[in-house]
C-alpha cells in the first residue's frame, strides 16, 4: 500500500470510476451495437434488460469474483497468484475483439499507473484491466467491497454511454438506466464474493455471439 498518498480513498475510488479514465473503454461497446443492429435492443427497456443481464450473466459470474480474487492476491504479494487469474481472465475471451479490448485496456491502465508511480509489479505480459483496477485499489487503500462497486458501476456507465449512441436514448433516459441498475450493481458485488472457483463462469453464448457477429458488422461505432 502507498502509505505516503494524502488522498481520502473515497476520492480515488471516485476517480476510478470515472469515465474519464485513460483507459479507452468509451471506445467499445461489448456486444452491444451487434445487439441493436439485430434488433434485441431497440428502446430503453431492452437496453436494461440487455445491460443487466450481462452484468448478471457475464460480468458477475467470472470477471467479478475474478477482481476479487486478484485483488485478494496483490493484497498479500502473492504474484504467482495473481499473474494465474490475470492469464486466465485473456484465456476466457470469446472473440478476436474482446481480446484485443482485454489486451487495449489492460496496457492503457497499466500506463496510466507507470505515470503515477504505481506500477503493476512484473510478470504481468499483458496486464489486464481487471488486475491493474485491483491493484489500484491494493495501492490507494480502498476496501475490497467498495473497489468492485467501482469496477461494476464504471463497467455499466461504459455501456449505458455506448445505449446513447447506439439505440439511441435521451440523456434522461440514459440515468434512469443506470439508477435502475444500482440494485443490481450491490447484489453481483454481494454475489461475487460468495462464488468458489468452481463456481466461475462465462457461459453467455449470446453475448458472445454478439461479439463474433460484431467482428463482420458492415457499419460500426464501436471497436467490439
Amino acid at each position: 500500500m502507498n502509505s505516503s498518498d494524502p488522498v481520502d480513498p473515497l476520492l480515488a475510488l471516485l476517480q476510478l470510476s470515472s469515465p474519464s479514465l485513460p483507459v479507452g473503454a468509451f471506445s467499445y461497446s461489448q456486444g452491444l451495437e451487434s445487439a441493436v443492429e439485430g434488433g434485441l435492443v431497440s428502446d430503453a427497456s431492452s437496453a436494461q434488460r440487455w445491460i443487466g443481464e450481462c452484468l448478471e450473466l457475464v460480468v458477475g459470474r467470472y470477471e467479478a469474483p475474478l477482481w476479487l480474487r486478484l485483488n485478494a492476491a496483490l493484497s498479500s504479494r502473492n504474484w504467482p497468484l495473481a499473474q494465474r487469474w490475470n492469464q486466465d481472465y485473456f484465456a476466457t475471451r470469446e472473440s478476436a475483439e474482446l481480446l484485443a479490448e482485454a489486451r487495449q485496456m489492460g496496457y492503457s491502465a497499466a500506463r496510466w499507473l507507470d505515470s503515477l508511480d504505481q506500477p503493476l509489479p512484473p510478470g504481468f505480459d499483458p496486464p489486464s484491466f481487471v488486475a491493474a483496477h485491483a491493484w489500484a485499489c491494493v495501492c490507494w487503500d480502498i476496501q475490497a467491497a467498495a473497489g468492485l462497486r467501482a469496477y461494476l458501476f464504471a463497467w455499466a456507465e461504459n455501456q449505458m454511454m455506448a445505449a446513447l449512441k447506439l439505440v439511441p436514448l435521451g440523456q434522461a433516459a440514459g440515468q434512469r438506466l443506470l439508477q435502475n441498475l444500482r440494485a443490481r450493481i450491490a447484489a453481483v458485488a454481494d454475489q461475487a464474493a460468495d462464488l468458489e472457483d468452481a463456481d466461475l463462469s462465462t457461459q453467455a453464448p449470446g453475448f458472445a455471439l454478439a461479439s463474433c457477429h460484431h467482428e463482420i458488422q458492415y457499419s460500426r461505432l464501436f471497436r467490439s
